[in-house]
Order: structure tokens, then C-alpha cells, then sequence
């Protein structure tokens, strides 16, 4: 569990964007503090489960939606208390979404924990694991909308058990995810998956990649164009 995070240096990646769906704004990143400094990646490693419960609809690396076979491949590391994954959300949102629905790009959401310490209540952890049960009640990709659209201020108390379920619902979740919302079931597959993240060397929230390759600032055009090449 990550216990900080520092900014990168304005002249490499600001924080301070433009508001509005400008072509020119920069998407903020939440820069992770290195996970060895924090808590030791041995210990975290050491704590992981031997057997990872997987979520239907996802596998051990995240959850794919669009086609499988599709040429590219998205990859969208991201934090449910990251105001940079809601800039991201809100502004390419929904480039995202065309290019999956338009077969040219299979999308691979990584729902990861490293920002409880920005929240009273592990709103991080909680969240991540809350998308595992998302995703097996069949409706990820409009939830995670959702949720960015009610995101509590950091430092602020983060989304009820009872508030995340009934989003799950609003987006069109099968069946009732309340109780494994709230058992946090998927909790270790998440805390696996954040693992990865950093054996990937992801530094920051979000992290966007195309076929392994980091976009750098993931506007939407900068999206196309590397789906297009």
C-alpha cells in the first residue's frame, strides 16, 4: 500500500491543465512515490495471496473489454481517487470508447490501489476491488464513467459501499454486487494487479499504453494517431 505520492516536475508533465475538452490540454498524472522507498517491494510481494479469486468478464491482468483480436491493444492503468484519471476519463473518455466499439482496439482497464492515503476510508483499495465485482456483473466501462462523475475530493471520505453498488446498478450490472462490494471479495486480485503495475514500471495514474508503448499525454488525439501507426 503506497503511503504518499509527489508530483512530477511541471516541466515534464504539469498538473496545472486547461479546463474544457481542448485538443492542447495536458492530462495531469499522480506521480507514485517508488514503491521500494515506501514500503519495500519484497514485503509487498511477500504479501500477496498464493491464489487469486479472478473476476468472470476480467483475468489476472485486468479487465478486457472490446475485441480480443483486434489490432491494437489499450492498456489504462488507473486510481478511482485520481483526479488526473477523472481529467483523463472526462476529456478521452470517449475516444476510448469509439475506438473499442469500433473494433479497432481491444481495451484492458487496470483498476490499481496506490492512493489510500489520500482518503480516510481506502477508498483506493476499496474501489479497485469494487471493479472486480463490476465487471463480473457485466458493466465495467459505464460504471467507471460513473464513478468519475461522483469522485470525492481528495482528502474527502471516498464512495459508500451502498453508493458504488447502486452506480453498478445505474450502469447496468446483472444481479446483486452489493455483498461483494462489500465483502470486498476482489480485493487481493486488485492488490495483485497493482503489483504488476509496478513490475510494469507504471509511475503514474493514469498510464495509458498502446501496444506497450506509453502515451505520453493521452488526448484524444494523441490516442488516435498511435491506434492508427
Amino acid at each position: 500500500m503506497m503511503a504518499g505520492k509527489r508530483k512530477a516536475p511541471p516541466s515534464k508533465n504539469p498538473l496545472t491543465a486547461k479546463r474544457g475538452p481542448s485538443q492542447a490540454t495536458v492530462i495531469g498524472t499522480v506521480v507514485v512515490v517508488a514503491f521500494a522507498a515506501v514500503v519495500g517491494f519484497g514485503v509487498f510481494w511477500n504479501n500477496q495471496p498464493a491464489d487469486v479469486v479472478v473476476p468472470q468478464n476480467a483475468t489476472a491482468q485486468g479487465i478486457s473489454t472490446g475485441n480480443a483480436a483486434a489490432a491494437k491493444k489499450i492498456d489504462i492503468y488507473l486510481d478511482f481517487q485520481c483526479p488526473a484519471c477523472k481529467q483523463f476519463q472526462q476529456l478521452s473518455g470517449s475516444t476510448v470508447d469509439e475506438l473499442r466499439d469500433s473494433g479497432q482496439a481491444e481495451v484492458i482497464y487496470h483498476p490499481i490501489a496506490i492512493l489510500d492515503n489520500t482518503s480516510p476510508d481506502r477508498f483506493s483499495s476499496r474501489s479497485a476491488a469494487a471493479a472486480g465485482c463490476v465487471a463480473e456483473a457485466g458493466a465495467f466501462p459505464q460504471w467507471e464513467k460513473l464513478m468519475y462523475e461522483n469522485q470525492p475530493r481528495e482528502g474527502d471520505a471516498g464512495l459508500t459501499t451502498a453508493q458504488m453498488a447502486q452506480l453498478a446498478q445505474q450502469a447496468g450490472a446483472q444481479g446483486d454486487v452489493t455483498s461483494c462490494i462489500e465483502d470486498e471479495r476482489f480485493e487481493p486480485w486488485a492488490q495483485s494487479i497493482t503489483q504488476q503495475a509496478f513490475q510494469a514500471e507504471v509511475q503514474s495514474t493514469p498510464t495509458v499504453k498502446v501496444d506497450g508503448q506509453t502515451i505520453d499525454n493521452p488526448v484524444p488525439d494523441a490516442l488516435k494517431q498511435a491506434v492508427a501507426s
